[in-house]
């Protein structure tokens, strides 16, 4: 095994380590009704803002996907490319692409179909594979 794949898996054993704690702390801390988590319920009792699980759970998932980025060009750089926009991007520019479309099509979609997102998120995930694989 080369050095590099080692310096890899160490740091990506640990960048699991630290999510994965994240998490179970965050479920660890969630309210519950019933014995089940309950997703809507406020994290912080009388805060002054309504931080949910939900909400957590999806600023989790960007951190995920940051975290992911960093690792991928941090041992794996990628030449910037010119894609079908005509301009060129990097792995960085076009998760920021993705994450910036998927917010307007979710911001779209309540405006259309109103809730649940579910569809969204299907629709988000198509719109996300075409920006990494064509911009």
């Amino acid at each position: 095994m080369t050095t590099r794949k080692k310096a890899f898996l160490t740091t990506a054993a640990g960048v699991v380590l630290v999510l994965g704690a994240l998490a179970a702390g965050l479920l660890a801390a969630a309210p519950r009704k019933d014995g089940a988590v309950d997703w809507t319920a406020p994290l912080i009792p009388n805060g002054w803002m309504a931080w949910t699980l939900a909400t957590a759970a999806f600023f989790y998932v960007i951190l995920c996907l940051l975290a992911a980025m960093t690792l991928w060009t941090a041992f794996w750089p990628q030449p910037p490319r010119m894609g079908v926009l005509r301009f060129e991007t990097t792995p960085g520019d076009r998760l920021f692409v993705s994450l910036l479309g998927s917010a307007w099509i979710c911001l779209g979609w309540l405006a259309f179909f109103g809730a649940p997102l579910t569809g969204a998120l299907a629709v988000c995930l198509v719109w996300a594979a075409a920006v990494f694989r064509w911009v």
